[in-house]
Order: C-alpha cells, then structure tokens, then sequence
C-alpha cells in the first residue's frame, strides 16, 4: 500500500535534521525494511516535510516500530528537531494523508 504522510521540521532545525538522516541507523533501516516497507521517500519545503512509503500494512508497520527501541530512540531525538512528528501510537496507523486525486 501506499501511504503519504506531513511531519514539520523545526526552522532552526534543518540542517541538523537533514545530517540526521544522512546517518539513519542500519538497525533501524532494517527494522524498518522488516516491518514491511519497501520504500520510504522524505522531501522537504521550506520546513514541511512529506513522506511517501510503499508498505505492506502501514498499521502492522506503526505496531511493530512503535515499540522496537532503535525506533523509540530515533523518535526521541526527532522530537527535539520536529514541531510536527509521526505518530506511532494507534491512533498514528490512522494519520496518513487521504488521496485527493490521482492520474
């Protein structure tokens, strides 16, 4: 499935949020790629921040991430450069962008 999501990054953030994910953790790029993702594209404007995934079940993905300690201490540090971070509670499995229109 396809899944679009909007995060903001802190204006007095960016670069320190661009050199983080310069160095994303391989334990978490395989955490990530084991709960079902295949591909995860972030891009930014200005400090808005959209994110497209292809996963197999994006719910599943939120479950199994949500609690994996390499993924709860990448989103603590996220949290200092974020004004709007992703959820990964339950309720964040229903906080993806709805499509509008699509060619």
């Amino acid at each position: 499935m396809r899944v679009a999501l909007h995060t903001r990054v802190r204006a007095d953030r960016v670069e320190e949020y661009e050199a983080a994910h310069r160095e994303v953790p391989e334990e978490l790029t395989d955490a990530i790629r084991a709960a079902g993702v295949s591909e995860w594209t972030i891009w930014r404007s200005g400090t808005d921040l959209f994110h497209a995934l292809e996963v197999d079940d994006y719910a599943a993905m939120i479950a199994a991430l949500g609690r994996l300690p390499v993924n709860i201490a990448w989103q603590v540090r996220m949290a200092g450069l974020l004004d709007v971070a992703h959820d990964y509670s339950a309720e964040g499995a229903e906080a993806s962008l709805p499509v509008v229109w699509q060619l």
